[in-house]
C-alpha cells in the first residue's frame, strides 16, 4: 500500500528510530511500512494517523484508488 509516512516523518525531522519509538514498534517495521513491504494493522494505522494529527486517508492510499490510476 502506498503511503506518505516517509514524507510526514521527514517534515518533522524524525528518524525511523524516532518514529518507531513513538509507535512502540521496531525501526524495521517503520522501514517496511514506508517501502510498502508491510501493511500496518488497523490499530497501528490509527496510531500513525493520530501521531501525525491527520486522517488515515491522508497517510495511506486506498488500494482501490491505486488500481484506478
Amino acid at each position: 500500500m502506498k503511503n506518505r509516512l516517509r514524507v510526514l516523518r521527514a517534515e518533522r525531522g524524525w528518524s525511523q528510530g524516532d518514529l518507531a519509538d513513538q509507535l512502540e514498534v521496531s525501526r524495521q517495521s517503520v522501514n517496511a511500512i514506508e517501502t510498502g513491504r508491510y501493511d500496518p494493522s488497523l490499530p497501528l494505522a490509527f496510531r500513525i494517523a493520530e501521531l501525525f494529527e491527520t486522517s488515515i486517508e491522508a497517510v495511506f492510499a486506498s488500494p482501490s484508488k491505486e488500481q484506478d490510476q
